[in-house]
């Protein structure tokens, strides 16, 4: 269970629902039996969340754009409003050692978003070099890929380790939100949530937050290539694929025959769906232990 809340809590702070967060961190610390670094951990991002939001109120976990665009400029006020603290060498130090070296995944995410705002040259040189060379857990990739853009770096970057790839990336080509993505990608998404919302009105939102997870795991993979086709077979077959996982992650089953007929998946296009479904259970298996290296 434990292993379950902390993958929970990760993609809380991903999709940026503070709220939600600190409510399931002070369900844990309410917990008992578990190590004492744990409640360690917990207590420390907790307090960081307070501190960086304390008027956001601790509203369900369905955010609506408008409210998405509050949390983003305050989260923006709230990480960029000190420069003294920005500038200062040894903070600056501190976050880039958290973000390199910290053994838990969502204290590497928060460095991350705090670097944005940190006022140094080393930074950049840092992210760069870190990235390039080192071989880190995908969505660390993919959040550093947007820290370097939301600097204003650019230019490419070669990754030697993604998802088991080597990748080529313009940096500023990385998108920094769902709308950024080419169109195709979005039209998987609209496919999905298009279908699952007459059966249960949850599953759309539920559909979004698994499909940014994904993606941040495959942008610029071959994988992430294949679904760039905007070719209708192309839509058709990842959209299945993303549902069926849906459901997996949602349920715990899934009907594979029926999702094929849903999505017209016929027997020629069988390959395509299948191939679609092993890349993403292989994010599946890389995000399981949010502290891991894939």
């Amino acid at each position: 269970m434990l292993d379950h809340y902390q993958i929970q809590l990760t993609r809380l702070l991903e999709a940026e629902q503070f709220g939600e967060a600190k409510k399931l961190l002070r369900f844990l610390l309410n917990c008992q039996g578990e190590e004492e670094h744990h409640y360690e951990e917990w207590r420390n991002l907790l307090a960081w969340i307070e501190v960086a939001f304390p008027e956001k109120g601790e509203g369900g976990p369905f955010i609506e754009e408008a409210e998405d665009e509050d949390e983003r400029l305050m989260r923006e006020q709230a990480l960029g409003s000190s420069q003294a603290e920005n500038s200062d060498e040894d903070y600056v130090r501190q976050v880039l050692h958290i973000m390199q070296h910290h053994p838990v995944l969502e204290q590497q995410l928060l460095a991350l978003e705090r670097a944005v705002y940190l006022n140094s040259d080393v930074v950049d040189r840092t992210l760069l070099e870190w990235l390039s060379h080192e071989p880190l857990h995908p969505a660390i990739q993919f959040k550093a890929l947007q820290c370097l853009r939301r600097r204003g770096v650019s230019g490419r970057i070669h990754i030697a380790d993604r998802a088991g790839e080597s990748v080529e990336l313009d940096i500023e080509s990385t998108p920094l939100a769902m709308e950024e993505f080419p169109e195709a990608v979005i039209a998987i998404l609209e496919r999905v949530e298009q279908i699952t919302e007459v059966s249960d009105p949850t599953l759309p939102h539920f559909a979004r937050e698994l499909w940014k997870e994904y993606l941040q795991f495959l942008y610029g993979t071959s994988d992430y290539n294949r679904m760039l086709d905007p070719d209708e077979a192309v839509v058709d077959s990842w959209a299945a694929a993303l549902h069926m996982n849906l459901l997996l992650v949602a349920y715990g089953s899934a009907d594979d025959e029926a999702i094929r007929d849903t999505y017209g998946i016929p027997e020629s296009l069988r390959f395509r769906y299948e191939q679609a479904c092993r890349a993403l259970r292989r994010v599946g298996i890389t995000g399981i232990d949010p502290s891991g290296q894939p």
